[in-house]
């Protein structure tokens, strides 16, 4: 059942939204600021703390499973759609910074995981499932 579970991500959330709002007033904006990810965080370590206790049941893992699978694709759209919508709005620095991170970072994962470039892309192209080609 879904339902299980379900208290504690709210919980969490309720909280990451008042230390949000919380931050953001302290910097002087009206906004949240960092809220969602502060309740994400807390749910990873508050699941984390119970499970290690065994102080959370197997029908409320399997709700909380359900509801993070759900929880960040979601809430990641969303922060995606503000993004976009405030990159326009804020002019071509904002979108060149977008589109410059967004490069720096693909450069920057193979180094991450100890590969060139060169290789990783070999690799990926070797293991993808729709060449059909075997590892």
């Amino acid at each position: 059942m879904v339902i299980y579970g379900v208290a504690i991500l709210a919980g969490c959330f309720l909280f990451g939204m008042f230390c949000g709002e919380l931050i953001g007033a302290l910097m002087g904006i009206d906004s949240n600021v960092g809220g969602v990810g502060i309740a994400m965080l807390l749910l990873i370590v508050v699941v984390d703390k119970l499970q290690k206790n065994g102080k959370i049941s197997k029908p409320a893992e399997s709700g909380l499973a359900f509801w993070n699978a759900m929880y960040i694709p979601i809430v990641i759209a969303m922060a995606a759609s503000q993004n976009v919508l405030g990159a326009l709005t804020g002019g071509p620095l904002a979108i060149i910074a977008g589109i410059a991170v967004v490069l720096i970072s693909w450069l920057v994962v193979p180094l991450l995981s100890g590969k060139k470039a060169k290789e990783s892309a070999i690799e990926f192209n070797k293991n993808h499932p729709v060449t059909g080609e075997a590892n």
